[in-house]
């Protein structure tokens, strides 16, 4: 990798400001993301996390800010605009389809079809499908004994795993992830902390938005706390403590 693009954040947000009504959810907040890091983005209820991640992937647009991605000034005014340049976001309720195979929910949406038209009246091609699939749960290390049961039978450890596979299988660079342990045991979390460490293995940013700390220090390069919309402080895991991240949390 060029070492000029190693030193260049992939995403910087700077002075981003957001209200909704006479709320102002965001208060000039800062990010930025380096390439291959997860960076822990963490704060008490209300503390802008998930404001800022929605104008990051264009749910939401800033009433001021700006974004940056690569060096280049970026407007993002919907969920698409952001997915053009690799960012995915992996909300807590997956939004996986419970009733179909764990192919058909990581190609949900960008099936692949061959025929006389392809994508017109051919028919969904299946083979492809899942050995693509195949291929990247492999590169990603995730382990689901069979392909073609339908995700509801699966524990909520495999369905974190699908939806991240889903999320990487169309050229992501950028993964955000919601509480992705926030209902799993500590063996399934084990599981999706490792998968995070495997993306950023393969040159995937990620970042982790969590109330538990420990799994944070546990996978994150950096954290980053959140508090009433402003970034008020931005540490390496390991120029810092849990303790110490806790009082910025609070406010002691």
């Amino acid at each position: 990798m060029d070492i000029n693009k190693k030193n260049t954040p992939l995403i910087e947000m700077r002075g981003i400001i957001k209200s909704f009504g006479a709320v102002e959810a965001l208060r000039g907040a800062n990010l930025h993301l380096m390439p291959s890091e997860v960076l822990g983005l963490v704060g008490d209820n209300a503390a802008g996390k998930s404001t800022l991640m929605k104008v990051l992937t264009g749910v939401h647009r800033a009433d001021s800010g700006d974004i940056f991605f690569e060096d280049q000034k970026n407007i993002f005014n919907s969920p698409k605009d952001s997915r053009k340049k690799g960012i995915e976001m992996i909300y807590q309720n997956l939004a996986l389809a419970p009733n179909l195979d764990v192919v058909a929910n990581v190609f949900l949406g960008r099936e692949k079809s061959s025929g006389f038209i392809k994508n017109l009246c051919g028919w969904l091609n299946e083979d492809l499908m899942g050995k693509e699939t195949k291929e990247l749960l492999n590169r990603l290390k995730i382990n689901i004994p069979s392909l073609r049961v339908n995700v509801q039978r699966m524990s909520g450890g495999q369905q974190q795993a699908v939806a991240i596979a889903r999320a990487v299988a169309f050229q992501a660079r950028v993964v955000i992830m919601d509480e992705p342990t926030a209902a799993l045991a500590v063996k399934e979390t084990g599981k999706v902390l490792d998968i995070i460490s495997n993306l950023r293995e393969n040159g995937v940013s990620v970042i982790l938005i969590s109330h538990r700390l420990q799994d944070v220090f546990n996978v994150a390069d950096r954290i980053m706390v959140l508090r009433s919309g402003e970034t008020i402080a931005d540490e390496k895991i390991e120029n810092t403590s849990m303790d110490r991240i806790v009082k910025y949390i609070v406010g002691g």
